[in-house]
C-alpha cells in the first residue's frame, strides 16, 4: 500500500477538506469534525474541483469520500451561513452555495468512475447529497440518515426527494421527507440510499484502498448484513395514512389510526413548520414524475431560493441552531392555515434564474 501523497494535478486541500492520492485512488476527506463536517461553500467548491480534475485523470480509477470525527460523516449544509445570508445580502450567498452544491450532487450522480462513500454516524441533509448520489455507498452500525429540513422551516433538497420518491418505496419516502426522522443502515439500504454494510473498523481499510479492485476486494470480504430496520414493520400504517396531497388530512388520518406509531408520528408533524410541510408534500409528489435528477435539482433550487422569502426559515434556524430553545413560533401555526399561493410560488423560477448545468 502506497503512502498518501497530494496529487499535483488536483486542487489543493482547504482547512476542512483534505485531498490525497493513494496510487490509483483519489481520496476526499472531510475534516470539519467539530461541526460534524457540515458543508461550507468552500468545502463544496473544493470537492467539486477535485472531482473534475480526477474525472479526466486516466491514472485515477476511483474516488473515495470519507470523513473524520466519531459523530458522523456530514450533518448537512452550513445552516448558520444561510441564515446570515438571508439577513445580510438578500440571500445571494445562500443561493450561490446551493447553486454549487446541487451541481456537485449531479456531478457525483453522473461521475464516470466509481465513487465510494463511507457513511458513518450522522448523515443528514447535505451529507445525503454528498454521500448518496455516489456509488457504491457503504454504511455501518452507527449510520443515521435523515432529511430533517422541515424542522427548521426548509424543504428537503440536494436531490433527496429524488432518492426518496423512486418506484417501490410507496409512501415511505413521503413519511421520511415530512417528519425528518432518521433511519439506520438496514432501512437506508432498503430505501436505496445505500448499497452495502460493513463493520466500522473496515472503514479505515476501505478509506486507504489504492485501486478500485482493492476496494472491491475489501467489500467482498467484509460485507455483512445490518441489524433489521423498522420501516417494514411500519409500512402498513404509513401506506394507509400518507395518501393524497393534503398534509392536514394526513395528520388527521395519523391521529385516528389504531397503530400507536401513527399517533406518535402525528405529534412529530405538529412540531414541524406547517408551510414547509405542505411545500415538501407537493415537492415529493412532483419529483415522483421527474425524468432525472437534474429536473429534481432545478426544483430544489427554486424551492430553496424562495424559502429565503419566508420568515419561518429564519425562525426555525433561530430556534434550532442559534438560540437552541427548540420552540419555533411558526406562522401560520397549523398546516390547515397555509396559504396555497405561497406553496404555488415556491415552484416558480428562482430569483436570478433557474439552476443550469455546465
Amino acid at each position: 500500500m502506497s503512502e498518501s501523497t497530494m496529487m499535483p494535478a488536483a486542487p489543493t486541500s482547504t482547512d476542512h477538506v483534505r485531498l490525497s492520492r493513494q496510487d490509483r485512488a483519489g481520496r476526499i476527506t472531510l475534516t470539519r469534525a467539530s461541526s460534524i463536517n457540515a458543508l461550507t461553500h468552500a468545502m463544496i467548491t473544493t470537492i467539486s474541483a477535485a472531482l473534475s480534475a480526477w474525472a479526466g485523470d486516466q491514472t485515477i480509477e476511483c474516488v473515495i469520500i470519507d470523513a473524520e470525527g466519531p459523530r458522523g460523516f456530514c450533518a448537512g449544509g452550513d445552516i448558520k451561513a444561510v441564515s446570515i445570508s438571508a439577513l445580510s445580502d438578500g440571500g445571494a450567498g445562500a443561493r450561490a452555495l446551493w447553486w454549487d452544491e446541487y451541481r456537485m450532487n449531479e456531478q457525483l450522480s453522473a461521475y464516470p468512475k466509481p465513487v465510494l462513500s463511507l457513511l458513518h454516524g450522522v448523515t443528514f441533509g447535505g451529507g445525503v447529497g454528498l454521500g448518496c448520489h455516489a456509488s457504491p455507498r457503504v454504511v455501518t452500525g452507527s449510520t443515521l440518515m435523515a432529511m430533517p429540513e422541515t424542522i427548521i422551516g426548509l424543504v428537503p433538497d440536494v436531490g433527496g426527494l429524488w432518492l426518496l420518491s423512486r418506484p417501490g418505496h410507496g409512501e415511505l419516502g413521503t413519511h421520511l421527507a415530512l417528519t425528518g426522522l432518521p433511519v439506520g443502515p438496514a432501512d437506508a439500504i432498503h430505501l436505496g440510499l445505500a448499497d452495502v454494510h460493513t463493520p466500522f473498523e473496515v472503514f479505515t481499510e476501505l478509506a486507504a484502498a489504492t485501486s478500485w479492485q482493492h476496494a472491491q476486494d475489501i467489500l467482498a470480504e467484509h460485507a455483512t448484513a445490518p441489524e433489521a430496520g423498522t420501516l417494514d414493520g411500519d409500512r402498513e400504517w404509513i401506506e394507509r395514512c400518507y395518501t393524497g396531497d393534503d398534509v392536514a388530512a394526513i395528520i388527521e388520518r395519523l391521529q385516528q389510526d389504531p397503530h400507536p406509531n401513527a399517533a406518535a408520528t402525528a405529534e412529530v408533524l405538529l412540531t414541524r413548520c406547517p408551510t414547509a410541510l405542505q411545500i415538501t408534500l407537493t415537492a415529493i409528489r412532483r419529483t415522483a414524475g421527474h425524468e432525472d435528477l437534474r429536473q429534481s435539482l432545478i426544483q430544489d433550487y427554486q424551492v430553496m431560493s424562495h424559502s429565503l422569502e419566508r420568515q419561518d426559515v429564519r425562525e426555525g434556524i433561530r430556534a434550532q441552531v442559534i438560540d437552541k430553545d427548540r420552540k419555533p413560533r411558526w406562522n401560520p401555526a397549523h398546516v390547515r392555515d397555509v396559504d396555497a399561493a405561497v406553496v404555488t410560488h415556491a415552484f416558480t423560477p428562482a430569483p436570478g434564474g433557474d439552476l443550469t448545468f455546465g
